[in-house]
């Protein structure tokens, strides 16, 4: 059985953490520059702040017809400085997902990481590896987070404005 234990990477962007902040907790976004995310929503009132809740689509990379669906829930809104959010599924556990925000320079040195709070049990392990076609999850999100900060670095340094 695998464990994902903690990974996390940073890019330096160039804009300020606002605008970089701006991006990131703006979750309905997070397609634009995810490699594994399809579809976010807010539910509830939605929004960026502690407790806000969003539903989203993932794809497997590896066979673009496995999908899931999941509910985050804010755990830290920041505005300039830090964005979390966990989410927990029935068999795989609870990640949590973290962006912080440094300034540096004339930009922001971002850092994204993810932590297993809860570990992936057999069943969701199985489900990884068979259904998901993915047997070294670790690489595959170590690889994500590499990949996400690429796409949002080339997002925000293009001036792109926020989707409505």
């Amino acid at each position: 059985m695998q464990t994902l234990g903690r990974a996390e990477e940073s890019v330096h962007i160039e804009a300020p953490p606002q605008a970089v902040y701006d991006v990131v907790a703006d979750v309905t976004r997070t397609p634009e520059y995810s490699p594994e995310v399809d579809e976010v929503v807010w539910l509830d009132d939605g929004g960026p702040h502690v407790g806000a809740r969003f539903r989203a689509r993932n794809r497997a990379p590896e066979d673009s017809r496995f999908s899931w669906h999941n509910t985050p829930i804010v755990m830290a809104a920041e505005p300039g400085r830090e964005f979390a959010f966990a989410r927990t599924e029935k068999f795989a556990g609870t990640i949590v997902w973290r962006y912080r925000f440094e300034p540096e320079g004339t930009g922001t040195r971002v850092t994204e990481s993810y932590e297993v709070a809860r570990p992936v049990g057999r069943i969701g392990w199985f489900i990884i590896g068979t259904l998901g076609r993915d047997p070294d999850r670790m690489t595959t999100m170590r690889e994500g987070l590499r990949e996400s900060l690429r796409r949002l670095k080339r997002l925000v340094e293009a001036g792109t404005a926020p989707s409505s």
